[in-house]
């Protein structure tokens, strides 16, 4: 899952070299903390938080697959 975030934010900004993403277990949910350059920010939000709710979206498809949780989270 963590290359599936990787990729898709790698696929919207302008600088792919700058995306990274770290998986932290908590409790029974994993959580992925995506960083991207300051630049690229809105790009991995989206207008209204679209693209990063669509984003959401597929991460948790893709966990509930393996009966498990995820949440992704944009950091600054």
């Amino acid at each position: 899952m963590k290359e599936l975030v990787t990729f898709i934010a790698s696929s919207l900004v302008d600088n792919p070299d700058a995306v990274q993403v770290n998986e932290v277990d908590q409790d029974d949910t994993v959580v992925y903390e995506l960083r991207v350059a300051k630049e690229d920010l809105g790009k991995v939000i989206g207008k209204q938080g679209r693209t990063a709710r669509a984003i959401r979206a597929l991460l948790t498809a893709t966990a509930g697959k393996t009966n498990r949780k995820a949440r992704l989270e944009i950091v600054e």
